[in-house]
Protein backbone atom coordinates (compact mmCIF):
# COMPACT_ATOMS: atom_id res chain seq x y z
CA UNK A 1 0.00 0.00 0.00
CA UNK A 2 2.79 2.40 0.73
CA UNK A 3 4.33 1.53 -2.64
CA UNK A 4 1.19 2.61 -4.60
CA UNK A 5 1.02 5.81 -2.59
CA UNK A 6 4.64 6.54 -3.41
CA UNK A 7 3.99 5.88 -7.11
CA UNK A 8 0.99 8.23 -7.25
CA UNK A 9 2.90 10.93 -5.39
CA UNK A 10 5.74 10.41 -7.74
CA UNK A 11 3.46 10.80 -10.80
CA UNK A 12 1.91 13.93 -9.35
CA UNK A 13 5.34 15.23 -8.49
CA UNK A 14 6.58 14.59 -12.03
CA UNK A 15 3.51 16.25 -13.54
CA UNK A 16 3.99 19.30 -11.31
CA UNK A 17 7.69 19.59 -12.03
CA UNK A 18 7.08 19.25 -15.76
CA UNK A 19 4.22 21.77 -16.03
CA UNK A 20 4.84 24.31 -13.23
CA UNK A 21 6.88 26.58 -15.48
CA UNK A 22 4.08 26.65 -18.08
CA UNK A 23 1.44 27.33 -15.44
CA UNK A 24 3.48 30.21 -14.01
CA UNK A 25 3.93 31.71 -17.47
CA UNK A 26 0.18 31.41 -18.03
CA UNK A 27 -0.47 33.17 -14.71
CA UNK A 28 1.74 36.03 -15.90
CA UNK A 29 0.14 36.28 -19.36
CA UNK A 30 -3.52 36.35 -18.26
CA UNK A 31 -3.31 39.84 -16.67
CA UNK A 32 -1.57 41.17 -19.78
CA UNK A 33 -4.78 40.55 -21.71
CA UNK A 34 -6.61 43.00 -19.44
CA UNK A 35 -3.97 45.75 -19.58
CA UNK A 36 -5.32 47.68 -22.63
CA UNK A 37 -8.74 48.08 -20.96
CA UNK A 38 -7.07 49.10 -17.69
CA UNK A 39 -4.94 51.77 -19.37
CA UNK A 40 -7.91 53.06 -21.40
CA UNK A 41 -9.99 53.43 -18.21
CA UNK A 42 -7.11 55.07 -16.34
CA UNK A 43 -6.62 57.55 -19.18
CA UNK A 44 -10.35 58.33 -19.20
CA UNK A 45 -10.51 58.96 -15.45
CA UNK A 46 -7.39 61.14 -15.53
CA UNK A 47 -8.94 63.19 -18.32
CA UNK A 48 -6.16 62.46 -20.82
CA UNK A 49 -8.63 61.07 -23.36
CA UNK A 50 -11.43 63.61 -22.93
CA UNK A 51 -14.46 63.72 -20.67
CA UNK A 52 -15.94 60.37 -21.62
CA UNK A 53 -16.35 57.72 -24.23
CA UNK A 54 -18.96 59.79 -26.07
CA UNK A 55 -18.72 63.57 -25.91
CA UNK A 56 -22.03 65.33 -26.55
CA UNK A 57 -20.46 68.73 -27.11
CA UNK A 58 -20.70 72.33 -25.91
CA UNK A 59 -24.09 73.28 -24.44
CA UNK A 60 -25.07 76.91 -23.85
CA UNK A 61 -26.86 77.45 -20.53
CA UNK A 62 -27.81 81.10 -20.27
CA UNK A 63 -24.61 83.19 -20.27
CA UNK A 64 -22.51 80.11 -19.42
CA UNK A 65 -21.64 76.93 -21.24
CA UNK A 66 -20.32 73.48 -20.46
CA UNK A 67 -19.02 70.45 -22.30
CA UNK A 68 -21.07 67.34 -21.55
CA UNK A 69 -20.16 63.69 -22.15
CA UNK A 70 -21.42 60.20 -21.44
CA UNK A 71 -18.79 58.54 -19.31
CA UNK A 72 -19.50 55.17 -20.92
CA UNK A 73 -21.52 54.54 -24.06
CA UNK A 74 -23.70 51.82 -22.54
CA UNK A 75 -27.15 51.29 -21.08
CA UNK A 76 -27.91 52.43 -17.51
CA UNK A 77 -26.66 50.07 -14.81
CA UNK A 78 -28.80 48.76 -11.94
CA UNK A 79 -27.03 49.92 -8.78
CA UNK A 80 -29.32 48.49 -6.11
CA UNK A 81 -32.22 50.24 -4.37
CA UNK A 82 -31.49 53.52 -6.17
CA UNK A 83 -32.45 51.93 -9.49
CA UNK A 84 -30.79 52.36 -12.85
CA UNK A 85 -28.01 54.96 -13.09
CA UNK A 86 -26.17 56.57 -15.99
CA UNK A 87 -22.78 58.28 -15.61
CA UNK A 88 -22.19 61.71 -17.13
CA UNK A 89 -19.24 64.08 -16.91
CA UNK A 90 -18.95 67.78 -17.67
CA UNK A 91 -16.48 70.65 -17.78
CA UNK A 92 -17.36 74.32 -17.37
CA UNK A 93 -16.10 76.91 -19.83
CA UNK A 94 -13.00 78.81 -18.68
CA UNK A 95 -14.84 82.14 -18.50
CA UNK A 96 -17.66 80.85 -16.29
CA UNK A 97 -15.70 78.87 -13.69
CA UNK A 98 -15.70 81.73 -11.17
CA UNK A 99 -19.39 82.53 -11.71
CA UNK A 100 -21.06 79.10 -11.43
CA UNK A 101 -21.89 77.83 -7.94
CA UNK A 102 -23.52 74.51 -8.84
CA UNK A 103 -24.54 72.48 -11.87
CA UNK A 104 -27.42 69.98 -11.85
CA UNK A 105 -28.67 67.33 -14.28
CA UNK A 106 -32.13 65.79 -14.52
CA UNK A 107 -34.43 63.93 -16.90
CA UNK A 108 -37.51 66.12 -17.36
CA UNK A 109 -37.95 69.81 -16.61
CA UNK A 110 -37.30 70.71 -12.95
CA UNK A 111 -40.12 72.41 -11.09
CA UNK A 112 -37.75 74.45 -8.90
CA UNK A 113 -34.15 74.63 -7.74
CA UNK A 114 -35.02 72.19 -4.95
CA UNK A 115 -35.90 69.61 -7.61
CA UNK A 116 -33.09 70.54 -10.01
CA UNK A 117 -31.76 66.98 -10.13
CA UNK A 118 -28.43 65.42 -9.25
CA UNK A 119 -25.52 67.74 -8.64
CA UNK A 120 -22.22 67.48 -10.48
CA UNK A 121 -19.24 66.99 -8.18
CA UNK A 122 -15.52 67.43 -8.73
CA UNK A 123 -13.41 70.23 -10.13
CA UNK A 124 -14.95 72.65 -12.66
CA UNK A 125 -12.59 71.20 -15.28
CA UNK A 126 -13.92 67.66 -14.82
CA UNK A 127 -17.18 67.13 -12.94
CA UNK A 128 -19.12 63.89 -12.71
CA UNK A 129 -22.53 62.63 -11.65
CA UNK A 130 -24.74 59.56 -11.70
CA UNK A 131 -28.15 60.30 -13.15
CA UNK A 132 -31.07 58.10 -12.09
CA UNK A 133 -32.99 56.83 -15.14
CA UNK A 134 -36.55 55.69 -14.36
CA UNK A 135 -37.59 52.60 -16.33
CA UNK A 136 -40.79 54.31 -17.51
CA UNK A 137 -39.08 57.37 -19.01
CA UNK A 138 -40.66 58.51 -22.27
CA UNK A 139 -38.61 58.02 -25.43
CA UNK A 140 -38.88 61.74 -26.26
CA UNK A 141 -37.66 62.88 -22.81
CA UNK A 142 -35.17 65.71 -22.43
CA UNK A 143 -32.08 66.02 -20.30
CA UNK A 144 -32.20 69.32 -18.38
CA UNK A 145 -29.10 71.16 -17.17
CA UNK A 146 -29.55 73.74 -14.42
CA UNK A 147 -26.71 76.06 -13.46
CA UNK A 148 -26.82 78.25 -10.36
CA UNK A 149 -24.59 81.31 -10.12
CA UNK A 150 -22.91 82.82 -7.09
CA UNK A 151 -25.11 85.89 -7.61
CA UNK A 152 -28.26 83.76 -7.15
CA UNK A 153 -29.16 83.58 -10.82
CA UNK A 154 -30.39 80.32 -12.27
CA UNK A 155 -30.20 79.27 -15.93
CA UNK A 156 -31.51 76.16 -17.64
CA UNK A 157 -31.07 74.39 -20.95
CA UNK A 158 -32.23 71.07 -22.32
CA UNK A 159 -31.12 68.56 -24.92
CA UNK A 160 -33.04 65.56 -26.18
CA UNK A 161 -32.17 62.30 -24.43
CA UNK A 162 -31.71 60.75 -27.87
CA UNK A 163 -28.84 63.19 -28.51
CA UNK A 164 -27.35 62.91 -25.02
CA UNK A 165 -27.39 59.11 -24.77
CA UNK A 166 -28.47 56.90 -27.67
CA UNK A 167 -27.57 53.83 -25.58
CA UNK A 168 -30.04 54.92 -22.89
CA UNK A 169 -32.74 55.53 -25.49
CA UNK A 170 -32.20 52.05 -26.95
CA UNK A 171 -32.40 50.61 -23.44
CA UNK A 172 -35.63 52.52 -22.76
CA UNK A 173 -37.16 51.25 -26.02
CA UNK A 174 -36.20 47.72 -25.01
CA UNK A 175 -37.89 48.31 -21.63
CA UNK A 176 -41.06 49.48 -23.40
CA UNK A 177 -40.80 53.26 -23.16
CA UNK A 178 -43.81 55.39 -23.98
CA UNK A 179 -43.51 57.28 -27.31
Amino acid sequence: MSQSKAISTSRLSRFWHKWRFHLNVLLLLIPLGFMPKYFADASLFRGDSGLGEREIGEIQVGPWSLRLAELRNQAPILTGPAGYMKDFSAALCDACIGHVKATYLRIGKPRSLRAAGVIFFGTPYRMGTQLPVPEKTAADAELWITMEGWDGSMHQASIPLSQASPATLAWLNKQGAKP
